[in-house]
């Protein structure tokens, strides 16, 4: 852009470049994520593999005197961070319904099928092994998209797929990412407090009534959404990630002036900018300061804050929450009896679920929606195109690792539900890659 060129590059703008680029990327999420999935599972079978799993264990404590709230690390990462993960997941979900590809019920009909093929299918699979056994929790498992992984694969394509199958793809993960909410919020509640739950609605009251009121201040919504609202639900019995999507869901999509305005206001202010009296040094004169105050007040008002903390917090999200939790949740270690784990129902729900489920379901739903007519495919995607996105579908790294500590207590459970997890991700997400590829070639 012309105004990167025009401002002086200090040795630290030099240095902060390349990292800016990376993260801006849209592959870059994914890559995280699979590089800290690696570390973990290389030092969960490494000779320190006993300080991989006591490390998790270790107590943390916040509070004061006897108002004090104690778990392990692992718990605090699932329950902590990755509601910060779902608060984003929300701030997404709440965009896409007001201007993205699920505003128009039409265009977002064929995903949203999709996506509910994607999400009964394998649930039925993974029941037809589990069903009548002490596993059969684990329904939900197969049920999720991991959007970061299936879209990092898909945009490593670049230009060889079509813009529409990722938005198409996009669509798919987010109607499969809320289904993944109301399940966990419905089905993986343990028993409740209603005194705690009724805090937490108040809190929500609270944050429904600051909307409506205008305050677009989101420190305010932090203090009250993690201080109020999370702590309340984290003491309730309800997932207290649940809690981070219903606080994103109270944050303001509006912008205080209008986008001619803005303009017109930016440009007067611009010329008061230039025909300001300069000191001729490296300071700014009082009267500049005082339009450059102005034009950040407006700029801020142009903007709604629902969209300044999504973009704000996706660094967060994809270069700390993300990698963290993968690497406290993917360190697997392989024993000997590796092969028997494999072959265990668990396993083998989880992973056909996913690889069969996630296909079936997202291919008859689509092929369902067109014959019907009730929708079409994408402008430029061939029936190819729906095939290898419902591969990358299977991949259900993030989400199936979570619902994972949700549905089982039992450490084998877990286990061979982690296996079955991996080697789907592994397979589809590998299918996926060079059956897109493929297509793109022939083009």
């Amino acid at each position: 852009m012309i105004y990167v060129c025009l401002m002086r590059k200090d040795p630290i703008d030099r240095l902060l470049e390349p990292i800016g680029r990376f993260i801006n990327n849209s592959t870059t999420g994914g890559i995280m994520l699979f590089l800290s999935a690696v570390v973990a599972l290389v030092w969960a079978n490494s000779p320190w593999k006993e300080s991989y799993h006591h490390l998790w264990e270790h107590k943390f404590t916040i509070g004061y005197d006897d108002y004090f709230i104690s778990n392990t690390l692992h718990h605090w990462i699932n329950d902590g961070l990755m509601a910060i993960f779902f608060f984003v997941i929300g701030l997404e979900l709440k965009r896409e319904v007001l201007a993205g590809e699920l505003s128009k019920p039409k265009e977002a009909l064929l995903p949203l099928m999709a996506g509910l093929g994607g999400m009964v299918v394998p649930a039925l699979i993974y029941l037809a092994w589990n069903g009548n056994t002490g596993a059969s929790s684990g329904w939900g498992i197969p049920m999720a998209t991991d959007i970061a992984f299936a879209l990092g694969i898909l945009y490593l394509l670049g230009d060889r797929v079509p813009t529409s199958l990722k938005i198409f793809l996009t669509a798919l993960a987010i109607a499969d990412d809320l289904g993944a909410v109301l399940v966990i919020a419905i089905f993986y509640t343990s028993e409740f407090s209603a005194l705690s739950l009724g805090i937490g609605a108040a809190f929500m009251m609270v944050l429904i009534a600051a909307n409506l009121l205008g305050v677009r201040n989101t420190v305010f919504y932090g203090i009250v959404g993690i201080g109020g609202l999370w702590l309340a639900f984290m003491l309730s019995g309800i997932h207290a990630t649940v809690a981070g999507v219903l606080a994103a869901l109270t944050i303001p999509a509006n912008v205080k002036i209008e986008d001619r305005k803005f303009v017109q206001k930016i440009n007067l202010l611009a010329k008061a900018f230039e025909d300001a009296e300069t000191n001729n040094v490296s300071l700014v004169t009082q009267e500049q300061l005082h339009v450059l105050d102005k034009i950040r007040y407006y700029s801020l008002a142009a903007l709604t804050p629902l969209q300044r903390l999504e973009h704000g917090m996706h660094p967060l999200v994809s270069f700390v929450v993300m990698p963290i939790f993968a690497l406290a949740n993917a360190g697997i270690t392989f024993s000997g009896d590796f092969f028997s784990n494999i072959g265990s129902n668990v396993t083998l729900g989880v992973m056909v679920g996913l690889l069969v489920g996630k296909f079936v379901g997202i291919v008859t739903m689509t092929k369902l929606m067109v014959l019907l007519k009730w929708a079409g495919l994408p402008t430029g995607v061939r029936w190819g195109h729906i095939y290898g996105a419902s591969l990358l579908a299977a991949v259900g790294f993030t989400m199936s690792l979570f619902i994972t500590e949700l549905a089982f207590k039992d450490p084998t459970y877990i286990l061979q539900a982690k296996f079955g997890i991996l080697l789907a991700s592994l397979i589809g997400g590998t299918a996926g890659y060079f059956l897109l590829s493929r297509l793109g070639k022939e083009e």
